[in-house]
């Protein structure tokens, strides 16, 4: 007689998921915020909007997001203590483009050895509750080591507040907010870039003064705290916001011009980070894919009245993030297509970006 066949012996431990959420909640409850309710493990996270009822016109804004196949480099690694910096900076840092305050976060990690106290440190640092989640076992899906992860999360702003297209203006200016790295973007094209170069992981690299693993590794800048900042002073009036992820620069602020609106930036105003021309030498990929694909150092942009965009970059520079004005709106009043040219991101039907000159060598 055959031997009974059980949920373990198909390759799902229970019990092991069990533990799993036991070894959470020491760190999630230092991400949580007072109007979470109830404790983790329930069927739904909850969250006290009762805060909500004081706004005038309460906007609810969602993001949903992964981290790509950066995945794929922690795993090679054996290293998965920075993936949860990722995941938030690319959930949580789209909320803020609107304006809005990040509420909570749930995940979604699908087996695998990923450090989930990392993405509880994450929402930590940007004030984000994680209110629930789900860690799931897919024996036959993934191999054992492998995981990927998503999350969700949703936040609030007032109606009056809201930031986008309907406030840029003419004459207006472009602040550039650096990256830490590549963040978690194009990494298609840079894992197909040093496989072709025959560069391991752990080679050491003199441009980057560490090992090309941890360089590839380094976590997303988490921009929420220090945008919000700007956000909320009323002397700044930041006009909109653009968070620079898949599709690069000019694409991104695309998305968050008017019609008849044209961004022009200037390369002459900051050099990439090493990582970057490293990826384009060996690769020998042309510029045009390269800006298209990875954000050149280049994370977050803030439009905002001329007047103001000197404070702005002081601000930012003292919250610890390198900024530096990067370029001007104009109107646009005969718009045409060329290859200098960037529109139509996304599907929105916007204003356009131009990036001109050479970046200064390093």
């Amino acid at each position: 007689m055959s031997e009974p066949i059980t949920y373990a012996g198909a390759g799902v431990d229970v019990g092991a998921g069990d533990k799993a959420v036991e070894l959470m909640k020491d760190s999630i409850r230092r991400a949580q915020r007072p109007e979470v309710l109830g404790g983790l493990g329930g069927f739904a996270g909850l969250f006290d909007a009762s805060r909500l009822t004081r706004m005038r016109r309460p906007v609810l804004a969602t993001s949903t997001d992964g981290v790509g196949t950066k995945v794929a480099i922690a795993q090679t690694l054996d290293q998965h203590d920075t993936i949860g910096y990722d995941l938030v900076g690319m959930v949580v840092d789209d909320l803020v483009v609107c304006g809005a305050e990040p509420l909570y976060l749930t995940d979604y990690i699908a087996t695998g050895k990923v450090v989930p106290e990392r993405i509880a440190a994450a929402c930590e640092e940007t004030n984000t509750a994680l209110i629930g989640g789900e860690t799931a076992e897919h024996p036959g899906l993934l191999a054992p080591g492998e995981y990927d992860l998503a999350g969700a999360a949703t936040g609030v702003v007032e109606y009056e507040a809201l930031l986008g297209p309907h406030r840029v203006t003419p004459g207006d200016i472009v602040v550039a907010l650096a990256s830490s790295g590549l963040h978690s973007n194009g990494y298609s094209l840079v894992r197909r870039v040093i496989d072709h170069a025959g560069w391991s992981l752990d080679r050491h690299v003199d441009e980057f003064g560490r090992t090309l693993g941890e360089e590839l590794l380094e976590p997303t800048r988490l921009y929420a705290g220090p945008i919000l900042d700007l956000v909320r002073r009323p002397d700044l009036e930041v006009h909109a916001l653009s968070h620079v992820t898949g599709g690069g620069i000019a694409a991104n602020l695309a998305r968050v011009l008017p019609k008849h609106a044209l961004a022009t930036l200037h390369r002459e105003t900051w050099t990439p980070p090493p990582v970057f021309s490293t990826v384009q030498r060996l690769g020998r990929v042309p510029r045009d894919d390269l800006e298209r694909t990875l954000n050149l150092g280049v994370g977050f942009l803030v439009i905002l009245p001329a007047d103001n965009a000197e404070r702005a970059v002081e601000l930012t520079r003292n919250n610890g993030i390198p900024a530096w004005v990067i370029g001007e709106v104009t109107q646009d009043d005969h718009p045409r297509q060329d290859t200098e040219r960037v529109s139509g991101a996304k599907g929105v039907d916007g204003g356009a970006v131009q990036v001109l000159g050479e970046h200064p060598e390093p």
